[in-house]
């Protein structure tokens, strides 16, 4: 079988942002292929400990799809302050005979460093265009956990397991690798967090992502972490302002002071991505969008909203809100040029890491949370069809149906972008709909 034919038939899917279907990805030539290392959002720690229990297997992913794009070269991106993990990938390329293809390059520790095309420029030094992606200057990106997932598939293995950290203010913080379609709530309790009440929960990195509104959901193939914080915190209070309050506080108390589009890594890199414009807009009432479409650049990394504003405000909500509102005219933004060229002051305005974790008061919660090994007994799982960028996977089995851990329980429809799904434990089919497929699990059959 083709190696897009094996990617695509075990399920894999972008593992560290938004998961897009791997074998699309794939599909195009390029002359880099980029492993994102970076893990940039504080807390998380996935993918440091991914590469280093299972080097080979994340070196050999990388390299089968970089041989089959007709990649030149493939660069692993890992911030240099994980020595050990550099030192140890180094080693590993060495010892598989590889060296004339793959190499380590060392990140700075900056944020948002794992952001794609940050990403691109730190190991090429290239600039992705305007409202464009990575294929477009060659490149093609990857994550760790993705490259593992497909040295897994060239073994056999579909996609049933995802790796998460939990972490923040509790117990016991740590990396588990997590059955998909496990209740978040049961994971949560092998962190020593019985009872969530006292808590918010951050889906995601604290920086990019959103504060749950339901806790009683299931993982999925692309959950990467959860951050716990008492409900007062101030990155939960931020994170919980609604849109249309975020609108109200920046029309009546933004300066124009310029800061939220000083330090925007995508402003930094040449793009015309300018949010104190987008703000701007709000004080004049504006109806017509179509000279806010800049905010359509925004990459949503929460840099502005959560670190450059002196005044707190909320400049990234309101760049969402002019995409929504351009989105629902039709408007897309139009690049004026395709080369681009980074900032003069870029290096002098890059976000320290631990200046970003003391800013948004994580700092002591910024601590190991070592892999763990733990096995999950669940009575039922409930995978979910759309665990993926495209269209939800199609049910293949029926209500009453047995199956077993790594089965085939949702096809891709035809000429449509999706991904496969598969059940990650044996058990009994009880429920099936649109959204989700639910097993009891074999021991409590």
């Amino acid at each position: 079988m083709d190696l897009i034919d094996v990617i695509k038939a075990a399920g894999v899917i972008g593992a560290g942002g938004a998961g897009f279907p791997t074998h699309a990805k794939l599909t195009s030539k390029a002359e880099y292929i980029l492993l994102n290392g970076a893990e940039c959002e504080p807390l998380l720690r996935v993918d440091q400990q991914l590469m280093e229990q299972f080097p080979d297997e994340i070196i050999r992913g990388l390299e089968a799809a970089g041989r089959y794009i007709e990649a030149r070269k493939a660069v692993i991106g890992i911030k240099g302050k994980h020595k050990e993990v550099v030192v140890l990938m180094r080693e590993r390329i060495t010892a598989l005979g590889l060296s004339n293809y793959v190499e380590v390059m060392e990140l700075r520790d900056i944020y948002p460093a794992g952001d794609e095309q940050v990403l691109v420029h730190e190991l090429t030094q290239r600039i992705v265009p305007e409202a464009s992606i990575p294929l477009k200057v060659g490149c093609v990106v990857i994550n760790s956990e993705t490259a593992l997932n497909i040295a897994q598939a060239i073994a056999g293995s579909p996609v049933t397991e995802t790796y998460i950290t939990v972490a923040g203010d509790i117990p016991h913080r740590m990396t588990l690798k997590v059955p998909v379609g496990i209740s978040i709530r049961e994971v949560f309790k092998q962190c020593g967090v019985d009872n969530v009440d006292d808590y918010a929960v951050i889906d995601g990195g604290p920086m990019m992502g959103s504060v749950m509104n339901n806790l009683d959901g299931y993982v999925t193939k692309k959950s990467k972490g959860y951050v716990l914080l008492k409900k007062d915190h101030f990155l939960i209070r931020k994170k919980s302002v609604s849109v249309d309050r975020a609108r109200v506080i920046g029309k009546t108390a933004c300066e124009q002071c310029r800061m939220c589009t000083d330090l925007c890594p995508r402003y930094l890199l040449g793009h015309n991505m300018q949010p104190h414009k987008v703000m701007r807009a709000l004080s004049y009432n504006l109806a017509d969008v179509k000279d806010q479409q800049i905010a359509q650049l925004c990459c949503e990394c929460n840099a502005c909203e959560l670190f450059s504003c002196p005044a707190n405000l909320h400049p990234k909500s309101v760049n969402i809100l002019y995409k929504q509102k351009l989105a629902e005219q039709g408007i897309r933004y139009q690049p004026t040029q395709l080369n681009f060229e980074a900032r003069s002051a870029r290096e002098y305005r890059l976000i320290p890491s631990k200046r970003l974790v003391a800013k948004i008061g994580l700092t002591a919660f910024d601590k190991p949370a070592p892999m763990t090994q733990i096995e999950f007994r669940p009575e039922t799982i409930r995978v979910a069809l759309r665990q993926h960028i495209g269209a939800p996977a199609i049910p293949v089995v029926a209500v009453g149906e047995q199956v077993q851990a790594g089965q085939l329980i949702g096809k891709i429809p035809d000429n449509s972008l999706g991904a496969a799904v598969h059940s990650s434990l044996s058990g009994s089919v009880i429920e099936s709909t649109g959204d989700s497929i639910v097993i009891k699990v074999g021991s409590y059959v």
